[in-house]
This record gives structure tokens, sequence and C-alpha cells, in this order.
């Protein structure tokens, strides 16, 4: 059974960092790209960042480009979202993803992250 679990998420002050973690199991995880999304209250979840299979390649959304950084550690089996200057717009739920063939996208329960003074 896939299963992911986040975890990291907080109450930080403008300008502050914060580093999700993305725990995986029940998947070849060096097999797969991962995957972070957000949704914000009353909007839709968007991708904010996701990373090729041995971390050769990442892509970040527009907003967040220069501030979160993708990494992933393939013996541990956990990906990590790196967010600094964080700003009150980065305030969502943040949910990591994947996408296993036979078994769909899986997403994790989410961690709230708020920016705010």
């Amino acid at each position: 059974q896939v299963q992911l679990v986040e975890s990291g998420g907080g109450l930080v002050q403008p300008g502050g960092s914060l580093r999700l973690s993305c725990a995986a199991s029940g998947f070849i995880f060096r097999m797969f790209a991962m995957s972070w999304y957000r949704q914000a209250p009353g909007k839709e979840r968007d991708l904010v960042a996701s990373i090729s299979t041995f971390g050769g390649s990442t892509n970040y959304a527009d907003s967040v480009k220069g501030r979160f950084t993708i990494s992933r550690d393939n013996v541990k089996n956990l990906v990590y979202l790196q967010m600094n200057s964080l700003k009150p717009e980065d305030t969502a739920v943040y949910y990591c993803a994947v996408a296993v063939p036979g078994a769909g996208t899986t997403w994790g329960q989410g961690t709230q992250v708020t920016v705010s003074s």
C-alpha cells in the first residue's frame, strides 16, 4: 500500500523558514518522481515543486522559485521541501504526492503551513 506522511509544518513569521518532510512507503521510492502541492483556503491544489527519481531534475512554480528547494533521500525514502523567505501568501496545506502505475496518484494527509506575524 502506497503511503505518504508529511511533517514539519507550523506557524512562522514572514521571512522565516520551514523544512517539510514526506516519508514514503509501499513502493520502490527511488523509481518515482515526487512532488509537493499546496492548497490555500478556497483555492485549488497547485503544484509547488517536483523532483526526478535521482534528484537530477527539479521544477518549481514561479511563485516559489529562488525561495523553495525540493530534495530527496533515496536511502531513507524521504522527500523534503526547504522553504525560505516565507510570505503570507505561502500559507496553505502542503501535500506530498506520487503517481504510481496501477495505484493512481497518492496524496499524504497534508501539513499546515501558516505564515503570519
